[in-house]
């Protein structure tokens, strides 16, 4: 009688081509963070280590809707990572943001969380940003820093500046940190960088 081919037979067989870590990241908007993570996903040293899957949130969807949704997917034993990505809003803030925040420690969902929205990131591409700002002023500044008269981003604009943005979003957190401002007051800052600094050293780990 053949023996039966197990998991792990499959496994050797396939080891000249490494196994890619699956990262599963759950989006509130539809158009412009799906449209820079797609892009992201184009760098072939991050092709070559991860699969990225996006999840968009449905209609209305809120941060801590996300991270129940991520915590229900993270129990799939082919997902490696979840992230969360979403806004804190200015100025009416996003309803639960510090239970989602603790529901994501405690089920060890990874969160990006942008202050007060998601272009506040795509402005550190470009420039500085300290001031505080609503949702309305950064979209406005994005928007006259891209050119774009929509809500789609032409992501190939941003991912060559994405280390610049990280190096500014670091000075923020330095600069709330010595300040003494902490969530959900820490207006503006961005927690993107830590997603795309995860990605590229997983790429690094695969030897990318």
């Amino acid at each position: 009688m053949a023996r039966r081919t197990r998991a792990k037979d499959l496994t050797r067989k396939a080891g000249s081509r490494p196994e890619l870590k699956t990262v599963v990241i759950f989006c509130e908007g539809e158009a412009s963070e799906p449209d820079y993570i797609n892009e992201l996903k184009r760098l072939p040293e991050i092709r070559r280590s991860t699969s990225i899957k996006i999840e968009i949130a449905p209609e209305n969807g809120v941060p801590l809707t996300l991270v129940k949704e991520a915590i229900e997917r993270k129990s799939d034993k082919e997902v490696d990572e979840c992230w969360c990505v979403f806004d804190v809003e200015w100025p009416d803030n996003h309803p639960n943001l510090d239970k989602a925040i603790r529901l994501a420690e405690c089920n060890d969902i990874n969160l990006a969380i942008s202050n007060p929205c998601f272009e506040i990131w795509l402005i550190l591409h470009f420039a500085d940003q300290t001031a505080f700002m609503d949702n309305a002023t950064a979209r406005r500044r994005s928007c006259g820093l891209d050119g774009r008269t929509g809500k789609r981003i032409d992501a190939t604009k941003y991912i060559p500046l994405r280390h610049e943005a990280f190096r500014r979003a670091k000075d923020l957190t330095k600069r709330h940190r010595s300040a003494g401002t902490s969530f959900p007051d820490d207006n503006p800052s961005s927690g993107m960088g830590k997603l795309i600094a995860a990605l590229e050293r997983g790429a690094l780990g695969k030897g990318g």
